[in-house]
């Protein structure tokens, strides 16, 4: 393969996909040449524009419903779905015929992510697509933009960096990079989104970074996107005269975002239009929802709006004076979301849980507290002793410091083009500061809160080349497999279980780790699970450490693996002596592989929810 002459920078968001692209050739050190793709995509039946962003939904029409060539794009006249502009909009009217919200379902472990279940609520009669099928028409929507408009240079040829949650677990990595794989990303990597948006705050200083952060300095990045909440630490190092940056805490995985405050905005447009006679059914709060969508970024992007009209279809309505109509004012949104999402509060504050019925339906796994403010609390207060053992960090933490005090934050999402909002995470930061005798947190401020994600990923591309900054940090979590003991039968009572460390917090892509001198039992021909466990405080653990016992804050469980692995020419359910030898991928993945003591046989364990494991 001949080497790329570009690196492409995706953002494969929840509620919107971008690209960016750095044309290798033509950079200079930390000087680089960047463009975004103008994507083109249906905004509506037969009519096609390129846009700068792609939103992220997938319009599955009846097959009478539009006519012959309504969804032809530039490179297909086949194609029986719509993706972007005209999904999203036309959606907002049928949501049950829109894919929505697939990057979230990607990473719920309580479904199968490979079955055919969005829409989650269609009736019978409308197809559905998985959440990693779903993954797949975005970045296949982008790699065909890109061929269409760079032929000369195909996507596949070119060095990919698909950005994810800092938060996803490794089954929502692999399926990520499945998807990208199948998309046609030959050269891909797996960058995390709070990085991202640092590189791309870096890409755009010019240089000038170095002027606005100091060694000893906690930077900390806080990315409300449109599924999630995630927060990431970078420490600011200084080694041989040069500044370095080492990503040190990303927070736990909070599906809290976009989606919920759009959900709480059409609630609150539902409340004012019962007080006036009006009440909608679940369909209608749904199409709601979608409006509310659309109107929020409006009001966001552009200060000088005051009022977004709605129009909700009555049900059975074939005219639009049958429509329900209504607004959403900035006034209602900025009390929305702040006091909703945003409210003030202590750092001694946490995540209020809830009563919870018996049965509930299948959906996303939401977060139970809504308030942003409270899981940041929790998430600094638990990562106080981050830089405790970082070589070389001059920052210096007060001994009785009850959080790890950040220096200075970034912010990212399209949320926080609300300068409201923006403004009052950065004073509830900055109280918490005030209460501990810390200086206040200064803003890094230049961040493109809608391309950030993607023109940092491109720049990173570029960066693993030995060009410019790179931030340093390997994986987020340290990752172990459970060991059953080996115990007697008692009435009542399981085996207990250690916790073998795999992975240390910080292992860098493309290392591996034998644990040589460890033997254990592999079960092979009959059906047996895998249980995981990650944790992000456990700093000092090192590969091959056992653990007979830990606090529930300090190992928290994964997804589980069950599978059949192959007997290869031995008895089923027979217990193999096996040595253990784990690997982070090159694209930031997981693999965990057995061999045995007398053969040449190997098993491989991945993180990727399939059925069963390869050999």
């Amino acid at each position: 393969m001949s080497e790329p002459k570009f690196s492409i920078g995706i953002d494969l968001g929840t509620t919107h996909c971008a690209l960016s692209y750095v044309d290798i050739g033509a950079c200079d050190g930390e000087q680089v040449v960047q463009e975004v793709l103008q994507v083109p995509q249906l905004t509506a039946p037969g009519s096609v524009e390129a846009l700068g962003l792609l939103p992220s939904f997938i319009y599955l029409p009846h097959p009478s419903e539009l006519a012959a060539g309504d969804l032809d794009l530039p490179w297909t006249n086949e194609q029986d779905h719509a993706v972007g502009e005209m999904a999203r909009s036309r959606g907002a009217a049928t949501p049950i015929r829109l894919v929505s919200s697939a990057k979230s379902w990607l990473c719920h472990a309580g479904v199968d992510r490979r079955a055919a279940i969005l829409p989650n609520d269609a009736p019978p009669e409308v197809t559905r697509l998985s959440p990693l099928e779903a993954s797949l028409r975005y970045l296949g929507h982008l790699r065909s933009a890109w061929d269409q408009a760079q032929p000369e240079v195909p996507f596949v040829e070119q060095e990919i960096v698909v950005t994810i949650p800092a938060s996803f677990d490794p089954a929502a990595r692999e399926l990520t990079a499945e998807a990208a794989r199948a998309a046609g990303c030959e050269r891909m990597t797996l960058l995390e989104e709070p990085q991202a948006a640092l590189y791309s705050w870096i890409q755009q200083s010019a240089g000038g970074w170095r002027k606005q952060v100091r060694p000893g300095d906690i930077i900390l990045v806080v990315d409300v996107g449109g599924g999630t909440s995630d927060f990431s630490l970078i420490a600011v190092l200084e080694r041989e005269g040069n500044l370095e940056l080492h990503r040190v805490a990303v927070g736990e995985h909070i599906l809290l975002g976009g989606d919920n405050m759009d959900l709480a905005l059409a609630y609150a447009v539902a409340g004012k239009l019962s007080a006036q006679g009006s009440k909608l059914d679940a369909w209608q709060l749904r199409a709601l929802t979608h409006a509310c969508r659309g109107a929020k970024e409006t009001l966001l992007s552009d200060p000088e709006i005051a009022v977004v009209p709605l129009v909700i279809a009555s049900r059975g309505a074939k005219l639009i004076g049958g429509s329900i109509r209504t607004e959403l004012t900035r006034a209602e949104l900025s009390a929305t979301l702040l006091e909703g999402f945003f409210p003030p509060a202590a750092i001694a504050d946490r995540p209020q849980g809830r009563g919870r019925g018996g049965l509930t339906q299948l959906g996303l796994p939401y977060a139970q507290d809504a308030a942003v403010t409270r899981h940041l609390a929790a998430f600094l207060a638990r990562q106080v002793a981050a830089t405790a053992d970082l070589a070389g960090f001059i920052g210096e933490l007060p001994e009785d410091a009850t959080f790890l005090h950040p220096t200075a934050v970034l912010f990212n999402g399209g949320v926080f083009k609300s300068e409201l909002l923006a403004e009052r995470t950065l004073a509830t930061i900055n109280s918490w500061l005030s209460a501990e005798a810390a200086p206040a947190a200064r803003l890094l401020e230049g961040a493109d809160l809608d391309l950030a994600v993607a023109r940092g990923a491109a720049y990173y591309g570029y960066v693993r080349r030995g060009q410019g900054v790179r931030i340093r940090g390997g994986t987020a979590q340290a990752y172990y497999v459970a060991v059953e003991s080996v115990m007697p039968a008692v009435p009542g009572l399981q085996p207990p279980v250690q916790a073998l460390c795999l992975a240390p917090f910080g292992m860098e892509e493309g290392s591996e780790a034998a644990l040589s001198e460890q033997e254990f039992g592999l079960v092979v021909g009959e059906q047996v699970r895998f249980r995981f466990f990650g944790s992000s405080v456990r700093r000092q653990d090192q590969v091959g450490t056992l653990l007979d016992d830990w606090e529930p804050e300090e190992l928290q469980e994964l997804d589980e693996i069950q599978t059949t692995l192959p007997s290869e020419g031995r008895a089923a359910g027979e217990v193999v002596r096996v040595r253990l030898h784990a690997r982070i991928t090159e694209a930031g993945t997981l693999e965990l592989e057995a061999l045995p003591h007398d053969g040449p046989q190997h098993w491989k364990v991945e993180f990727d929810v399939r059925a069963g494991a390869s050999d």
